[in-house]
């Protein structure tokens, strides 16, 4: 049977309440180019790289327009995501612009995110 590489299980989307909480009240917040930002911890214990994606309802009254705006961050951090060295990090992802990036600017957002990640990894 041929194993999946390029996907997103739920198992690599964050979602206990309890973890969410640990990845705020202990993560890192940083800034990326465009209009993304990021927290994340590394070594959470989990075994597995887990992200979270949020997009806020203050710059998006449509429900239409945050769901394409998640799809696209998650498209690209599955496509990327064997660039994010080690394992047990978290990350959630926070768009906070007020209108909607073309997709490419996104997958690039997402790639500069993950090299940030690492080179923090090294430090």
């Amino acid at each position: 049977m041929a194993t999946r590489v390029h996907t997103l299980p739920k198992e690599e989307r964050l979602s206990s309440r309890k973890d969410i909480s640990d990845l705020l009240a202990r993560g890192i917040f940083c800034d990326a180019p465009g209009k993304l930002r990021f927290c994340y911890r590394k070594d959470t214990g989990s075994g597995l790289n887990r992200i979270m994606v949020s997009v806020p309802k203050r710059y998006f009254k449509r429900a239409v327009r945050r769901n394409l705006l998640k799809r696209r961050i998650r498209e690209s951090y599955r496509k990327q995501k064997f660039g994010l060295e080690g394992t047990g990090t978290d990350i959630m992802f926070i768009y906070s612009g007020k209108e909607i990036m073309p997709y490419a600017d996104i997958h690039e957002s997402v790639g500069t995110i993950i090299k940030k990640i690492n080179c923090n990894e090294r430090r």
